[in-house]
């Protein structure tokens, strides 16, 4: 019964996170860790899910390298839209000026 609440409480989570993604859109940086924020959640989830059913944990490894070049991948392109524009606003740059 108690797996049930943690399996909600992480759905529930998600859901919020999933929410401020979508809702967020004046700045980079705030879309960026909405993100990192959904990304951990499916890690908790998927941690709480190869425990419960005894498998080995390697996959959560794999994942876990996938999230922090994801991660790293985000904050260069954060870094370089703030040297080349000076802020991260979305609407301070237009995608076809390159």
């Amino acid at each position: 019964m108690m797996n049930l609440y943690i399996i909600y409480i992480f759905l529930i989570m998600f859901l919020f996170s999933s929410m401020t993604f979508v809702s967020s859109r004046k700045h980079l940086l705030c879309t960026l860790l909405s993100l990192e924020f959904m990304v951990l959640i499916l890690f908790s989830i998927l941690l709480f899910y190869l425990s419960y059913m005894k498998f080995e944990s390697y996959f959560s490894m794999f994942f876990l390298s996938f999230c922090v070049c994801e991660g790293v991948l985000g904050l260069s392109i954060l870094v370089s839209m703030i040297r080349t524009h000076g802020n991260d606003y979305f609407q301070s740059f237009s995608v076809l000026q390159c």
